[in-house]
C-alpha cells in the first residue's frame, strides 16, 4: 500500500475525528484516506461505517501513513511515542496539537530526523470555521503540505511557538467561551418572550453576522459597535450596564486564567 498523502490520526477524539471530517468535508482526502486510533475503537464504529480506518494499532497507522496527527492527551504521549518511534522514518511529518508539549521536547523524545509542526486548531475545523495556529523549526516542506490542509479548513496563521499558548486559550478555549455567550443570550431571549428556538437562532445568527462584519471590514469592534448605538438608545444603556456588571473585565479575566492555567501544563 502506498503511503503518499495518506494521514494518520492517532488519538481520535473530539478534536481529531473533527480534523478528519473537515478533511473529507472538503474532499481533500476520501475516508479509505484516513487511518483513525484510539484504545477502544467501539467509539469510532460510525466512522468505520463511513469508511475511515479505524483501528487500535497506532504502529500500522503510522507505518501506512505520510502525514501523522498526534492528537492525544500530554499524559499519554511517552506511551504513544514508545510505539511509534521504531517505525517513523524521514519522510513523515509529524503535526502535534497536543497542549504543552513543545517543539523541542517532541523532537527530544523521537530523536529523530522526522519534520514536526505544531498545530493549534479548533473544533470548528470539522465544519470548515476553524482558526489554526501554526508553528515550526524550520520544517517548509513540512509547513508546505500541512499549511493548505488547514487553509481549506478555515483560517491559518504562522506564530512564534512562544505564543502557542495563547493561542490555544484564544482560539481553541475560545470555542467555549463563545458558546457560552450564546447561551446567556439565549437565555435573556427567552426572558422576553422567545421560545428557545427561536431565541437560539437570532443569537446564533446575530454573533455569525458580527464576527462577519470584522472579517469583511477589517475594522476594530468598537467602530461596528458606534454603528449600532444611538444617542439615549436601547444598545448603549445595554452596553454600559454590562461594562457596570464587569463583562469585559471578567471575560478577560477568564481568559487569562485559562492562560495561567495552560502555561502550569506547559512541558
Amino acid at each position: 500500500m502506498t503511503t503518499v498523502n495518506k494521514i494518520a490520526i492517532l488519538g481520535a477524539g473530539n478534536l481529531g475525528i473533527s480534523i478528519a471530517t473537515g478533511i473529507v468535508e472538503k474532499k481533500l482526502k476520501s475516508p479509505s484516506d484516513i487511518f483513525l486510533t484510539r484504545r477502544h475503537t467501539g467509539l469510532l464504529d460510525k466512522y468505520r461505517d463511513l469508511g475511515y480506518r479505524v483501528s487500535s494499532d497506532s504502529k500500522k497507522a503510522v507505518e501506512q501513513s505520510e502525514i501523522i496527527f498526534l492528537c492525544v492527551q500530554p499524559k499519554q504521549i511517552d506511551a504513544l511515542i514508545e510505539v511509534i518511534k521504531p517505525i517513523l522514518r524521514k519522510d513523515h511529518i509529524l503535526v502535534s496539537v497536543i497542549t504543552g508539549v513543545s517543539l523541542d521536547l517532541l523532537r527530544e523524545k523521537i530523536s529523530g530526523v522526522v519534520q514536526l509542526v505544531r498545530a493549534m486548531p479548533n473544533t470548528a475545523v470539522a465544519i470548515g470555521q476553524s482558526m489554526t495556529c501554526l508553528a515550526t523549526q524550520g520544517a517548509d516542506t513540512a509547513l508546505e503540505k500541512v499549511e493548505p490542509l488547514f487553509q481549506t479548513l478555515g483560517l491559518t496563521l504562522l506564530i512564534e511557538e512562544r505564543l502557542m499558548q495563547a493561542a490555544t486559550v484564544l482560539g481553541a478555549s475560545g470555542i467555549a467561551f463563545f458558546m457560552r455567550y450564546l447561551r446567556a443570550a439565549t437565555q435573556a431571549g427567552v426572558q422576553m418572550g422567545f421560545d428557545t428556538e427561536e431565541a437560539q437562532k437570532i443569537a446564533v445568527q446575530t454573533a455569525k453576522g458580527a464576527a462577519s462584519l470584522i472579517l469583511a471590514h477589517n475594522s476594530h469592534p468598537e467602530v461596528e459597535i458606534d454603528k449600532v448605538t444611538t444617542p439615549q438608545g436601547c444598545t448603549i444603556e445595554g452596553l454600559n450596564e454590562m461594562e457596570h456588571q464587569g463583562f469585559s473585565s471578567s471575560l478577560i479575566k477568564g481568559v487569562m486564567t485559562s492562560f495561567n492555567k495552560i502555561n502550569q501544563m506547559k512541558s
